[in-house]
């Protein structure tokens, strides 16, 4: 394993190298060395897979030290790597799903002003993602951590000529930033009480020196999990996620499966120690995910946009995710993890060619027949939905959904209520995917609405425009996507691949039910605690489960017809979004957190520094600045030209010193 540098430094390269070079590069060769880092960084990260699960290691992990990095007394933090079973199916996830959303940008973007800066900005979110699931110590994570946030800013904000653009570009950066600031503190929680940032070392020492349920595990824990409810985008810093539809859809699909949102999940399975031993964290966990789920999944079943539909529906899988860790199921949201970035990221760049077969329109209702125009993508987009919506035998989505709630419903008398709330959240879930489906797939072709098309940044994010000085595949890319009849094959390959994942994921971890066998789990059992009363509940009642749950989620198919036709009429046919109920415009503003977050957070500080904006220490600075101007005055004076005054300042100044050599 001594070459498992190269997973996370090929992106890296390619970032300099596009960086550097790009502006000069002919498209095709930034084309090639923007997804041909991916492709070769996939490539390794295969091989050392193979490699960790053909000869595991002992211990269950293998470490490559690359060298140190700060030394102050006994704090040595190194950057190293780290290759165990949790960060080697991160490594997969991050580089297959990045590789084939790396390739269907090859087209997507062609033509595209600032086509190597795209894929610049795309290497280095891909490298500082393996980076951080790789990373073998905190510090050399948060480096990884600090780097997809600063990827995410410059790809959402990637069409930065439209202000509203960077508006969803700074937004981003700074509700996460609220995130990342509890977990810096986190850090130097834990370096100053344990004297290390090395995982293993910090999981080790913790177990030893904190008592379950200490004040210091408890705020160590809850620290960390405001930066992952921060990157993650859970409640209450959850704001920003729909409006990083800002970017273009690769970008889309790039930080909502295989990136950034997920790197907050990935933090908390692997600080797992630090949670078992604070459980009321564990539990605030568990609640915050599923208040996720559900006001997600409300909130997504009122948008208009196509983006922000799917955008709600992360933050709501995400949820799932946070109540499996909440409730000790880690496996089970590591599993969701992975199935959640294959259908996603499926449906991410099928709306992507569905907004070019529409000319760059998000507005769903400006869309309908598009089934009969566009079959392929149609094909795989519904089998991303169903992946989505959890539908059995064997989609990815049903596989690893059935999972999380089999495990909630076994952690206690709790998790019977958690249970219920996260059937209520299959419904939603199957009723707005299908909602979705429904108004831009089915029906008739629609004109666009009196009210407007649905673009910018809080409408979704502009969609590419061909430059004037295109090239030819870039302007062949648009073509097919006007055309509404094909993909194309640069596209339409990853759409297919995703499309087979989400078919075939499911017997990852098939459902014991179904006959299945628990691959994923038994997998990750070197890295991860096998949770709480696994497996004790009885057959029966995991069958009994497993039927209401996939009732709810069938159910949420007719209800969506339901729901798409009366929305069509609403917004078609009696004046737009004003004649939706009030109810409905409720849900479509995110139930109203960013009026709260404005009223409450953004004017009293704006007002604040309008007030303070000439403070003390503002004058106090102005005075310097104003002495200093003063002398500068004085000194000019002082050079006039005259030689006579220049020779009497140098005797009056060798007097001086004398006198003073004398007299002192």
């Amino acid at each position: 394993m001594s070459w498992m540098w190269l997973i996370p430094a090929l992106p890296l390269l390619g970032f300099l190298v596009l960086a550097v070079l790009g502006r000069s590069m002919h498209w095709a060769v930034v084309a090639a060395v923007g997804t041909g880092s991916v492709g070769l960084s996939m490539l390794a990260a295969v091989a050392a897979v193979w490699g960790f699960w053909v000869s595991p290691p002992a211990g269950g992990s293998v470490t490559l030290t690359l060298w140190d990095w700060v030394r102050a007394g006994s704090f040595s933090p190194s950057v190293s790597l780290t290759l165990d079973a949790l960060s080697a199916v991160m490594i997969l996830v991050v580089t297959v799903i990045g590789f084939l959303i790396h390739l269907y940008s090859v087209r997507f973007m062609a033509g595209e002003e600032g086509y190597s800066r795209f894929f610049a900005y795309m290497n280095l979110f891909v490298g500082s993602m393996l980076l951080l699931v790789l990373a073998g110590n905190l510090l050399l994570l948060y480096l990884g951590w600090e780097g997809v946030g600063l990827c995410s800013y410059l790809l959402i904000g990637f069409w930065y000529s439209d202000p509203e653009n960077g508006r969803s570009a700074r937004k981003a950066f700074i509700v996460t930033r609220i995130g990342d600031v509890a977990l810096v503190i986190g850090l130097f929680l834990i370096a100053t009480n344990l004297g290390s940032l090395d995982i293993q070392e910090v999981a080790r020492k913790a177990t030893a020196s904190w008592a379950p349920g200490s004040a210091i595990a408890v705020a160590a824990a809850a620290l960390i999990l405001g930066g992952a409810v921060g990157k993650s985008a859970q409640l209450p810093l959850h704001t920003w996620l729909p409006d990083a539809m800002a970017g273009p859809s690769p970008v889309s699909a790039l930080i909502h499966a295989a990136t950034m949102v997920t790197a907050g999940v990935y933090l908390i399975a692997r600080t797992h120690a630090l949670f078992v031993l604070a459980p009321d964290v564990m539990t605030a966990t568990a609640i915050i995910g599923l208040a996720g789920v559900l006001v997600a999944g409300f909130s997504a079943l009122a948008q208009t946009n196509i983006k922000r539909v799917l955008a709600y529906s992360t933050m709501s899988q995400l949820g799932y995710m946070f109540l499996a860790l909440g409730v000790g199921a880690w496996s089970g949201a590591i599993f969701h993890l992975v199935t959640h970035a294959f259908f996603k990221s499926l449906l991410f760049l099928a709306a992507g060619v569905v907004i070019l077969a529409m000319n760059h329109e998000h507005d769903i209702f400006a869309m309908g027949g598009l089934a009969r125009k566009t079959p392929y993508t149609f094909w795989t987009f519904l089998l991303g939905a169903l992946a989505l919506t959890a539908l059995p035998p064997t989609t990815a989505g049903f596989a690893s959904k059935e999972l999380i709630l089999s495990r909630v419903w076994e952690s206690g008398p709790g998790g019977r209520i958690l249970w219920v709330l996260g059937v209520l959240g299959v419904f939603v879930t199957s009723v707005y995917t299908f909602r979705l489906l429904f108004t831009v797939f089915g029906g008739e072709p629609r004109g666009a609405p009196a009210h407007g098309s649905g673009r910018g940044a809080h409408g979704g994010g502009h969609g590419p425009k061909p430059a004037a000085h295109g090239s030819a595949a870039g302007k062949e890319g648009l073509a097919a996507g006007r055309d509404g009849r094909q993909a194309g094959v640069v596209m339409g390959v990853p759409l297919a691949i995703l499309a087979v994942l989400c078919i075939v994921g499911g017997f990852l971890d098939l459902p014991r039910t179904l006959g299945g066998s628990p691959f994923i789990t038994r997998f990750l059992e070197t890295s991860l605690p096998a949770g709480t009363r696994a497996g004790e509940m009885p057959l029966s009642t995991d069958s009994i489960l497993q039927i209401v749950s996939e009732a709810a989620s069938l159910l949420g198919i007719p209800v969506g017809w339901l729901v798409s036709r009366r929305a069509i009429r609403v917004v078609t046919q009696t004046g737009g979004p004003a004649a939706r109920p009030a109810f409905v415009r409720f849900f479509s503003g995110g139930m109203g957190f960013d009026w709260l977050y404005e009223r409450a957070i953004v004017r009293p500080f704006v007002w604040l520094w309008n007030v303070n904006k000439r403070d003390a220490a503002d004058r106090i600075s102005d005075g310097v600045g104003g002495l200093s101007m003063l002398l500068s005055r004085a000194f000019r004076w002082t050079q006039n030209g005259r030689v006579r005054w220049y020779a009497a300042g140098v005797a009056v100044g060798a007097a001086l010193v004398i006198a003073a050599a004398v007299l002192l």
